[in-house]
């Protein structure tokens, strides 16, 4: 596997790969502890206080719940799109009971008694919104079960490469038609359903049906616990869940009805659990941002670069000796190449072994590059035991300045040579062209007139430098 395969694969791995593949250390377990451990704090302070009857405030109903529709619908799209990207089943799940949640607390909104009508826009009945509710909050649990189970199963990705569009809107129908469904059966068939609120008070019925609903939330908090690797979204999952009971038991359970302290603050609770997840997508999101961006510029790096020597590769010269070359096309100055090769590497290869003329390609190379004058100069393998050196805005006289420069360079390097049939030590060759860019001139005239110089400077003994000339 290539270095750019295995960048790409560790990212996505992290990311999008599972919906959750590593485990969380012990200082990522204390925010969501702290949190939860504070929810049950602030109802045991507060379920003493939770019926004492506070001003109607029938405004604070749209305000909450529109906040956390909003919530919950941008946490459902982001876990959609992390559920296409990563093929997960288990993040298929936990997004649907987001978007579940975002329809149902509409509904719960539109069906409210005295917001938009006294008796709401559904043509609710005296307990219709309180059963809303308790489908939301005894709903939601069920699609968090079915996201752990999911998570925990060995073929947790969806078949196939894509998760097509079909597919999503599909899945998005189904949970608006199941929230429309609970919706309808709160309504319409409210006379089917036990009764749990009879003027703004709930009955003793609604203690079982809140008790149900915990134990749903308890269940879920359980099968959560039960998972052999636990990731920071099962973490705050468990959160929600936590924030869920502390909601119902301040709303339904300890309180006396609707506009009491227990009321608004369970309903506080509700916002809450309703940020967690999206606080920690967002978070995640960043992160994910950052790392793309320092991907982006190491698969640039490894894509421009010789792997071998460290210095530029063949396509980052191509790129350069183009972009220089378009740019001294406009301004008229002078492009010169250098042109080198490493005089009877073969037989280097062949008394030392390959091992040994690696470190030879790597130390040549390192000292081309200390060699050039500044950062507008660029060292290029060119294939093999070839290098090409672009200098852009030099002359002839000083190319062939460079180039002497680097013959000596290699030369003091004193690396030996006992293969070689005329020289002790390491010695390069280098063949040098210059040329003024004119419209209608070729590339490849530069390169074949340096690469001409190193033929030159090979029959004229080698470990010299050779000019191809000025020509325009």
């Amino acid at each position: 596997m290539t270095a750019e395969h295995s960048l790409i694969s560790e990212l996505v791995d992290e990311h999008a790969g599972s919906p959750h593949p590593h485990s969380v250390n012990r200082r990522s377990r204390l925010l969501p502890a702290a949190v939860a451990l504070l929810s049950l704090l602030v109802v045991l302070i507060a379920a003493p206080f939770a019926k004492v009857p506070l001003p109607q405030v029938p405004a604070f109903i749209p305000v909450y719940e529109s906040a956390l529709i909003l919530n919950d619908l941008i946490t459902s799209v982001l876990l959609f799109g992390q559920c296409v990207i990563a093929r997960s089943r288990a993040l298929g799940a936990l997004a649907s009971g987001y978007l579940y949640t975002s329809a149902i607390a509409l509904l719960h909104m539109l069906s409210f008694p005295g917001l938009f009508s006294p008796t709401g826009l559904l043509n609710a009945g005296p307990q219709s919104t309180a059963w809303i509710y308790i489908f939301w909050h005894a709903g939601f649990p069920f699609f968090v079960i079915a996201y752990a189970l999911l998570n925990d199963r060995r073929q947790a990705r969806i078949k196939g490469n894509i998760v097509g569009a079909g597919k999503l809107m599909f899945v998005v129908g189904a949970m608006l038609c199941l929230a429309a469904g609970m919706a309808a059966l709160a309504t319409a068939g409210e006379h089917l359903l036990p009764e749990i609120m009879r003027n703004n008070h709930y009955t003793p019925t609604m203690r079982w049906v809140a008790g149900s609903t915990w134990g749903i939330c308890l269940l879920a908090l359980a099968v959560l616990y039960r998972q052999r690797r636990r990731s920071p979204i099962d973490l705050w999952l468990m959160v929600v869940q936590c924030a869920w009971i502390c909601d119902v038991a301040l709303s339904v359970v300890f309180n006396g009805g609707r506009y009491d302290l227990g009321f608004y603050v369970g309903r506080i609770y509700g916002m809450c659990a309703a940020s967690f997840v999206l606080l920690l997508l967002l978070v995640e999101n960043t992160f994910l941002h950052s790392r793309l961006a320092a991907a982006l510029d190491e698969l640039k790096r490894l894509a421009t670069t010789d792997p071998l020597t460290g210095v530029a590769n063949r396509r980052a010269f191509d790129a350069a000796l183009t972009t220089h070359w378009q740019r001294t096309l406009h301004d008229g100055s002078t492009l010169s190449l250098l042109m080198i090769d490493i005089d009877f590497f073969k037989h280097f290869n062949d008394h030392y072994g390959h091992v040994e003329g690696d470190r030879c390609l790597l130390l040549v190379a390192e000292c081309l590059a200390r060699t050039v004058r500044g950062t507008s100069d660029l060292v290029a393998r060119y294939g093999g035991e070839e290098f090409v050196v672009l200098l852009p805005e030099t002359d002839a006289a000083s190319a062939a300045h460079v180039g002497k420069r680097m013959c000596d360079a290699v030369a003091a390097l004193a690396i030996p040579n006992a293969g070689s049939p005329h020289m002790p030590h390491v010695t390069i060759s280098v063949g040098v062209a210059t040329r003024v860019v004119e419209i209608g001139a070729e590339m490849m005239d530069l390169t074949k007139a340096a690469d001409h110089a190193l033929y030159l400077a090979k029959a004229a003994g080698r470990g010299r430098v050779e000019e191809a000339g000025l020509t325009a």
